[in-house]
């Protein structure tokens, strides 16, 4: 990486939340000059003289203004977030108060931090590799118990660890590949081709294990979107009621009551679902019930999930059939759900069961549960199987992949392995083979940034951050 990414400037930031209530906020300052620079307007001990790792108490001061009491903490590069020389200052929280002492500092010799620009620094000065840097993104916006299990994991290296073993592997085979071509006259071989393919297919097996964890992880991270489908009352708004635990749809006899989307979302065991409640399928000459029926087909597009509600009363299994059917996508995951069982006898499975489990089990689903969407102990049996299915996405000890650029750059690694599989099949010269390796090599290092990366993605990545991280 680049030294001239690194500003010689010292910057500065609030580092808690604006406009939240509290008692305090923390303004961060990092670089060279960042303890001398809070040195000079602030009273008390000397902090040029303090060790790391130390709390001062005593005030700021413009001058003779005293601008308010406060705690310095220091944290003395290398042993800092950034690497570099950090100054924490621990003030109330009052905008006019954060306003000034922010200016002050600035006119100290600061510069206003960029979005970023702390776990930027961070990353240039070898404190994490990029993954992890990305990492501390999604867990400052971790909604949920899994997606903060999941950032945790990534910033503490889960994923970088086995990149970065995979990417040793490869770098010392390359290295034996073209030791090669310096030996070419005399026909030698000093990078063993089964051990090779062994090792690549090992490498393909894995790299695929996290791009199919993406499923799983992007659902984790931006909350499960659940559509719930179905004919005009078929119990749609009642089931969204009974999952809020609040009258948040409008539940009526009159059929076509549903007219546009309502999405909520609940927290099932740590996971965010987003329910989608959606107007009734069926043939209407009412434009603006049609127009809800074209959004609801829209909404299960781009759901993960899909609850198809229907009763034996008012459905066909021909057309709770057709309509599955008609949704459906590759990758959807669909919960047969028949509703009003306190109308039907009970849970048992019945024919109209059997006819729609013997067509849908083979290719759309593989579920059906039997509630009264009246009823919250009924409906807990659907949240079971709810989470069921999602946790089902996961492999037990797996990393988890949540970010769309790791999992584009894994899947040209992918690409670049199975071209260097192809070419051991067929003898491929040493050179030839030691390019797609490389090639392997790149999109598998850009995801760690162990390799020069374009300062253009470092500003997406990193401006994506709130001011002061």
């Amino acid at each position: 990486m680049s030294t001239g990414l690194v500003s010689q400037d010292t910057i500065v930031a609030l580092a808690t939340s604006p406009g939240v209530n509290g008692a305090i906020a923390v303004i961060r300052l990092s670089g060279s000059q960042a303890i001398t620079i809070t040195n000079a307007v602030f009273k008390g001990k000397d902090l040029l003289n303090q060790h790391t790792h130390t709390i001062h108490f005593g005030t700021i001061r413009d001058g003779e203004e005293i601008i308010d009491e406060v705690l310095i903490s220091l944290f003395k590069g290398p042993h800092s977030y950034t690497k570099e020389d950090v100054v924490e200052i621990s003030t109330h929280n009052s905008k006019y108060i954060i306003e000034r002492l922010i200016a002050l500092l600035i006119k100290k010799g600061a510069r206003a931090a960029q979005a970023g620009e702390f776990t930027l620094r961070a990353f240039l000065n070898g404190g994490m590799d990029l993954s992890q840097a990305e990492a501390v993104a999604d867990l400052i916006a971790s909604e949920n118990k899994a997606s903060h299990e999941i950032a945790m994991n990534q910033m503490r290296g889960g994923i970088s660890n086995k990149l970065q073993e995979m990417r040793e592997q490869l770098i010392n085979f390359t290295a034996l590949l073209e030791l090669e071509l310096d030996f070419g006259e005399e026909d030698v071989e000093f990078a063993d081709r089964a051990q090779f393919e062994a090792l690549v297919q090992e490498l393909k097996v894995h790299i695929a294990k996290l791009i199919q964890s993406f499923a799983y992880g992007n659902a984790i991270k931006h909350g499960v979107p659940v559509a719930i489908i179905g004919k005009p009352n078929a119990g749609k708004s009642t089931l969204l009621n009974t999952l809020l635990d609040e009258e948040r749809a409008i539940v009526s006899d009159i059929a076509g009551t549903t007219r546009d989307t309502i999405e909520e979302s609940i927290n099932l065991d740590g996971i965010t679902f987003r329910f989608i409640d959606t107007a009734g399928l069926r043939e209407t000459t009412d434009t603006i019930e049609a127009i809800g029926i074209t959004k609801a087909k829209e909404k299960v597009r781009q759901a993960k999930v899909l609850l198809y509600l229907y009763d034996d009363k008012d459905s066909t299994a021909d057309e709770v059939i057709a309509q599955v059917k008609e949704l459906y996508y590759d990758g959807l995951i669909v919960i047969l759900v028949r509703n009003k069982i306190d109308l039907q006898g009970g849970y048992h499975s019945n024919e109209m069961d059997t006819a729609i489990t013997d067509v849908l089990f083979t290719n759309y689903s593989d579920s059906l549960v039997a509630i009264s969407a009246k009823d919250s102990e009924s409906v807990e049996r659907l949240k079971e199987v709810l989470l069921d299915k999602i946790r089902g996405m996961a492999v037990e000890d797996q990393q988890i992949i949540t970010n769309t650029r790791h999992v584009e750059a894994l899947k040209q690694a992918l690409e670049a392995l199975g071209q260097v599989e192809e070419g051991l099949g067929i003898l491929l010269p040493g050179d030839l083979l030691a390019h797609h390796v490389r090639t392997a090599l790149r999109h598998i290092s850009s995801i760690t940034g162990d390799i020069d990366v374009d300062r253009d993605i470092l500003g997406t990545i990193f401006g994506k951050f709130c001011i002061g991280k």
